[in-house]
This record gives structure tokens, sequence and C-alpha cells, in this order.
């Protein structure tokens, strides 16, 4: 199966694993599961950390890229539609982090299961989205 991470799975998985529940780190050790990052992701990062709201260990954003691909996540391309058409996207009342939502549109567009934290994001189901929820 193929699953897009988001942000703070990444970053767990670099620096915090032990915050990796056991339904998801059974993904991770799957070797079959392919787990894919975005420029999405990396956006987020290199904006939070610019704005000092991340530290990322005394690496920068580019070395976390680096050590993600190394880790053996795969990056997604962005394609321009997933961004022309992201106005499809219903907008949800109590969730509006555009990170997420970016993300959200790409795993609908692209066909991947969304790997989050964040119970919010099941009111894209719906809409399309597959979501693996780590609890």
């Amino acid at each position: 199966m193929k699953y897009l991470v988001d942000t703070h799975y990444i970053l767990w998985s670099l620096f915090e694993p032990e915050k990796i529940k056991s339904e998801i780190l059974d993904i991770y050790n799957n070797d079959e599961d392919e787990k894919y990052i975005s420029g999405i992701n990396l956006w987020e990062i290199s904006l939070k950390y610019s704005l000092g709201k991340l530290e990322l260990n005394g690496l920068n954003p580019e070395e976390v890229t680096d050590a993600a691909l190394e880790s053996g996540y795969h990056k997604v391309d962005l394609d321009y539609k997933v961004f022309a058409s992201y106005y499809k996207l219903p907008k949800k009342k109590d969730h509006r982090d555009p990170f997420d939502r970016l993300l959200i549109w790409q795993a609908i567009q692209s066909g991947y299961t969304l790997i989050t934290k964040n119970s919010k994001i099941e009111q894209y189901i719906p809409d399309g989205l597959k979501v693996k929820i780590g609890t």
C-alpha cells in the first residue's frame, strides 16, 4: 500500500520514534508498504523552522529531507493539477490547517492513504480520503 505521511510522523520517525503508535509502526516496519513525503511536508518544516517554531536537533530542513529519504521514505512530486484543483476540497468548519488540507487533497488525488494523528481529518473520508489515524 502507498501511504502519504503527515509531517509530524516524518519528524517523529527521525527524532522521536517512541511516539509512533504500534499500528503505525507496523506500517513502517512492513517493507511492502511504501511511505511517501511530499513537498508540502518539506515546505511546512522549512516554514516552521524559519519562524523559530520548530527545532530539528541541530539539522536544517534540507538535512532533514536528506535524512528522511535515506531512512526509506520516497518522495512524491507535486503535480500542478493538485494545486489547480485544490478549490474542490470541501471546507470543514473545524479544520483549516492549510498544510493538512493540501496533504489531504494530494492524498485524495493520488490515491494514497494519509497517515496522521489528527482525528479531525476523518471528516474528509466522505470526500474520498483514505486515512490511517495513529491513536
